[in-house]
């Protein structure tokens, strides 16, 4: 039996059309006046109406703006809006950061099936793209760029009105450093990439993790040290102003799930993450997933895939 932690079953948002609740109204027979609507029933009439209403899930491609020089063809967005029916505010939002060790050869295409899934459950997922090593990205563009797809956000729910303010961030491997860290990044000390952030979200989920990237540097990991640009002695600041354990925010919820057998990304930097952020005062979980390997907790058809997907959507009913 799997000990990992589940949130509570909960149903999932889908949007559903309400019948308008009219008030009895009698005919007047001193004036004659044809039955009326009070402003009170018109009113809820008006807001029980769908916003929104589409045979099956839809993909929208939307760039988002970066300082300075940015690049359309990695600059963007596809973001998902699930099918059905839907009233204002009614479809809750997953930003889903994908992972591929902050490199070129693996993309925000690569995580379409895993957003279809998500999608499929009745929620949105803006599932972003951004510029990795070896596609001008690395330090500090890969991180400035997640920052900025994120910032967009408030914009994407001006311009959906089926959207609500419940939001997630999602990342897988990389992506789950990059989630962690920009979802709870610290803004109380100078740094040449942190701004004031345009977003937070409601709730974390890592997904196989290095959360604690300065461990992860001096174990060997040369992917991270690519993308920073030196080992943590040297670059020391740089690790400090991404690391998602020194920028830890108590007051944003974390669920760190990871494979048990994964041997690119340890499970312990899940678990180091989840003790330092609890230590903090921090809401923060580990969900150890036995059996499963780096890729397979985001692979359709492995043995917790749902589960996985569970742990992402159940939050926003409860």
């Amino acid at each position: 039996m799997n000990p990992a932690k589940k949130l509570p079953a909960c149903l999932v948002v889908t949007g559903v059309l309400l019948t308008p609740v009219l008030s009895s109204c009698t005919s007047n027979s001193s004036t004659d006046e044809p039955n009326r609507l009070s402003i009170q029933d018109s009113t809820l009439a008006a807001a029980e109406q769908p916003v929104s209403q589409r045979p099956a899930p839809e993909v929208h491609r939307i760039g988002y703006r970066v300082d300075g020089q940015g690049d359309p063809s990695q600059n963007w967005g596809d973001l998902y809006l699930p099918g059905g029916i839907h009233q204002e505010k009614s479809v809750p939002l997953v930003v889903l950061i994908h992972g591929g060790a902050w490199h070129r050869s693996i993309g925000a295409g690569d995580f379409s099936t895993f957003a279809r899934s998500l999608a499929g459950r009745g929620v949105a997922v803006y599932n972003i793209e951004y510029r990795r090593v070896g596609s001008g990205g690395g330090w500090p563009t890969t991180f400035t760029d997640v920052t900025a797809a994120l910032d967009h956000v408030p914009q994407l729910l001006r311009d959906h009105p089926e959207l609500s303010g419940r939001t997630e961030v999602v990342g897988h491997s990389a992506g789950a450093q990059l989630a962690t860290w920009a979802g709870t990044r610290n803004t109380q000390r100078p740094s040449q990439i942190t701004r004031i952030p345009g977003f937070k979200p409601e709730r974390i989920v890592a997904i196989s993790g290095p959360l604690d990237m300065t461990f992860a540097a001096n174990s060997g990991d040369e992917d991270l040290t690519n993308v920073i640009g030196g080992n943590p002695t040297p670059m020391a600041a740089r690790y400090k102003d991404v690391d998602p354990i020194q920028n830890i925010d108590p007051t944003i919820p974390v669920a760190a799930i990871h494979g048990m057998a994964d041997a690119k990304v340890p499970w312990q930097l899940s678990q180091r993450y989840v003790q330092t952020a609890q230590q903090a005062g921090g809401q923060a979980e580990f969900y150890p997933m036995y059996g499963d390997t780096h890729g397979s907790l985001i692979t359709l058809g492995s043995t917790h895939y749902s589960e996985v997907l569970d742990l992402i959507t159940n939050h926003f009913q409860c």
